[in-house]
């Protein structure tokens, strides 16, 4: 069955960028919930490059847990959530892409980086009127927060090359259903030029 027409989706004057757990328990291939995303990362700062240079809202996410009742059949199903500890090295960002002061870190238990958050609250304080969303996993948290994004009525675009999953056949399904439906999926570089076009 063909996918729907579709009309494209524009980005917005002021659009933020929000990286959807680029912390040390996903990049890091040695954590039970890593994998080998250098070039995920690379493209990711790319993206912080361009939006700190049009002084554009940039959000992060992280996955945080602290006690046993949080998000606890969630937790059940994916045992090595319970390495994302507070205080742990697994819940920091990326030294890579270090936040800097009036970048939050919207900390989170579920796949979506909306739901049982502020980030909503953000997004408005900060007048975006549009999302690029990058980070990890492709099938799992950027996609729950891709669908949120266009649900709270944001244009999200998604750069293919700064999002990443562990499993390559997730990856390509989650990018083809995201652009079929909720999003515009392009290239880093077709993104880049857009913000770079901005005032």
């Amino acid at each position: 069955m063909p996918d729907l027409h579709r009309q494209p989706c524009a980005l917005g004057s002021r659009p933020a960028l929000l990286l959807v757990d680029m912390i040390r328990g996903f990049t890091d291939p040695r954590s039970p919930l890593g994998c080998e995303c250098a070039a995920v990362v690379d493209a990711c700062a790319r993206l912080l490059a361009a939006f700190r240079a049009r002084h554009l809202p940039i959000v992060y996410t992280t996955v945080v847990y602290e006690r046993d009742d949080q998000a606890r059949v969630f937790r059940a199903r994916l045992p090595a959530l319970n390495t994302l500890r507070r205080g742990s090295a697994a819940v920091q960002v990326d030294a890579r892409l270090t936040p800097r002061p009036g970048e939050p870190v919207v900390e989170k238990h579920y796949a979506s980086g909306f739901f049982a958050t502020d980030l909503a609250r953000r997004l408005v304080a900060r007048a975006a009127d549009s999302l690029v969303v990058g980070g990890l996993s492709s099938s799992g948290c950027v996609r729950a927060t891709v669908l949120d994004g266009l649900q709270h009525e944001y244009p999200v675009w998604v750069p293919r090359e700064a999002v990443g999953d562990r499993n390559e056949q997730a990856h390509a399904a989650s990018l083809h259903d995201l652009h079929a439906k909720y999003a515009e999926v392009l290239s880093l570089q077709e993104t880049l030029n857009a913000v770079q076009a901005l005032p």
